[in-house]
């Protein structure tokens, strides 16, 4: 890869801007090139697509985009020492690389790229679900976002392709299967990381659905599911107490049992709950 752009090993770049990880910003950064190649495949040609990188630290990931043909890569960073590393990426690819020092959670990458964009991001572990939901549940769907490929602790990627019957299923699970196909696309060791994080990571890709896999309302059914799993131990009558009213009936409405519990309850069942909730009559 550096025989490519010309910039030297991240090791050496990391060690020339003396870019030590932080665990506070949830920092582990991936060095070899090879892997970050691999990552940047996964969503298939980049040839001249717009694609959003969060985190992209000294930059790896960042030379596998370009490299890979993406015609603009905006990547936002938070931590300020990275910005020389990444201005030096930017010299070897003349405007294709847009740099902002910022928070992602405060930032709209449509001021700064048009659709269709790719996410593709080794994002920092302490933001990494919040932001993936907000990727997830936007006011309009289709979203702005042809897919996401995401770099998670191995245990948040088990949650979000867990299938129902396990304690993996969950809010996670749903929110990004209901809308998207879903899978794990290249699994990492620790030591693929420096420093080497104490858990093992995993790519996940998403490809959003034109229609959700079940009609459903997604306020209601992000609401259903929050309660369901809020206190997942309980059956669902106990556990959905606080949606008012019968609701048994609307269990029955729904074709679910009583004595089920959360993690029993397919996609289907809760898109079929939250269409009964929302035809309730008002009161």
């Amino acid at each position: 890869m550096s025989a490519i752009d010309g910039l030297p090993p991240l090791r050496e770049v990391i060690a020339q801007h003396g870019l030590a990880a932080k665990k506070s910003l949830g920092q582990n950064f991936l060095l070899d090139l090879n892997l970050t190649a691999r990552i940047a495949r996964i969503p298939g040609d980049l040839s001249g697509a717009s694609v959003l990188e969060v985190g992209p630290g000294p930059g790896g990931l960042t030379r596998g985009l370009l490299s890979e043909g993406a015609g603009k890569v905006l990547a936002i960073e938070k931590d300020a020492r990275c910005l020389p590393a990444l201005a030096e990426v930017a010299a070897a690819w003349p405007g294709r690389l847009q740099v902002i020092e910022g928070d992602a959670l405060e930032i709209d990458p449509l001021e700064h790229l048009g659709p269709p964009i790719h996410v593709v991001a080794n994002l920092p572990y302490n933001v990494g679900t919040e932001l993936l939901v907000r990727w997830l549940t936007p006011a309009v769907w289709p979203p702005y976002w042809s897919s996401l490929t995401l770099m998670f602790q191995k245990e948040v990627a088990e949650r979000i392709v867990a299938q129902p019957g396990g304690k993996a299923y969950g809010r996670l699970a749903i929110l990004a299967q209901w809308r998207c196909d879903v899978r794990i696309a290249l699994r990492l060791p620790p030591e693929a990381f420096t420093p080497p994080p104490k858990v093992s990571s995993a790519v996940v890709h998403f490809r959003p659905r034109d229609e959700p896999l079940y009609p459903a309302d997604a306020g209601v059914l992000s609401h259903v599911v929050a309660m369901a799993f809020n206190q997942r131990r309980k059956m669902l009558r106990a556990a959905l107490k606080g949606l008012g009213g019968d609701v048994e009936a609307l269990l029955a409405e729904a074709g679910l049992l009583p004595t089920e519990r959360a993690e029993q309850v397919p996609i289907s069942g809760f898109a079929a709950l939250a269409r009964a909730v929302a035809a309730r009559p008002s009161s």
